[in-house]
């Protein structure tokens, strides 16, 4: 399956040249974050915005401030997610998890540190001021108690879920970023709101089909291949696409997630075939 290794190859480059420390003292926290930031990946999220960027004609070089600032905030919730009071996994892209190579004290800094520095990050993003304020903006509000982080709020804290509130769930804890992924761009380019509505539309579904398939792979990908251990949502217990609708059912709405983004894509205006690449790839991916 073709994806944009490319874009995947600038936003690598940009991620290792960046540095957090300027004090021997806090050289430690450093190492944390760059341990978990540098684990490799295919980088999906900012892979997404730069592809943006280059739908709309734009240089997706110039985007990089805020594509890294994306997977910033992404190792962040990886970091967090991990620790012993939430999923507390001990493997995680088949290197230990920072806290059992650092221990909880040092994760739980190294996650706090990647978030703050990925809004510094956005700040030094080019472009008009009044622009780059309102992208910072869409992404601190997709991770914070209207997204991401609210998300994880409710997956520990609420036990009662249908199929309306599964969904609910998964477009706070995974969706909101994956779609301010592609709106910042949006954002900082100016766009006219009814040349958005395609990309969000797009945006939207690509995060439900990414938790979708997520939770197959729980279940039918093995240790080796996810780079972490397999069978978490089953353990704890966590209500699933697959728990819910079934393995062969689950594996039908991804189809349908899948058609619905791409349908939504081939309205969107600009050279759109990298988003597309990467759509084929997280409906296809097996790890």
């Amino acid at each position: 399956m073709s994806y944009p290794e490319d874009l995947r190859s600038l936003v690598d480059s940009a991620l290792e040249d960046l540095r957090f420390s300027a004090a021997p003292a806090t050289t430690g926290l450093e190492e944390a974050m760059r341990y978990s930031l540098l684990a490799g990946g295919k980088r999906v999220r900012p892979v997404l915005t730069l592809a943006t960027a280059r739908a709309l004609g734009a240089e997706p070089g110039g985007f990089l401030p805020v594509a890294c600032a994306v997977e910033l905030i992404h190792t962040y919730s990886l970091i967090h997610d991990d620790l012993p009071a939430m999923d507390d996994d001990e493997l995680r892209r088949g290197l230990p998890t920072s806290h059992i190579k650092f221990g909880e004290d040092v994760a739980i800094l190294a996650g706090d540190g990647l978030f703050a520095e990925a809004v510094r990050l956005s700040c030094e993003q080019p472009g008009e001021p009044v622009r780059v304020l309102a992208a910072l903006r869409e992404l601190t509000g997709a991770t914070g108690v209207d997204g991401m982080v609210g998300g994880q709020y409710v997956d520990v804290a609420v036990a009662e879920r249908d199929t309306e509130s599964l969904r609910a769930l998964h477009m706070l804890k995974t969706g909101r970023l994956i779609a301010a992924s592609v709106g910042i761009v949006l954002t900082l380019e100016g766009l006219a709101e009814p040349e958005t509505i395609p990309f969000r539309r797009f945006a939207s579904e690509l995060g439900v089909l990414f938790q979708i398939v997520d939770d197959i792979l729980d279940v039918t990908g093995s240790d080796e291949r996810l780079g972490k251990p397999h069978g978490s949502d089953e353990r704890h217990g966590k209500l699933t696409y697959v728990s819910l609708f079934g393995l062969e059912q689950a594996r039908l709405l991804a189809a349908e997630s899948h058609a619905k983004a791409t349908a939504a894509l081939a309205e969107a205006s600009g050279d759109t075939g990298d988003l597309r690449q990467i759509a084929d790839y997280i409906f296809t991916r097996d790890e």
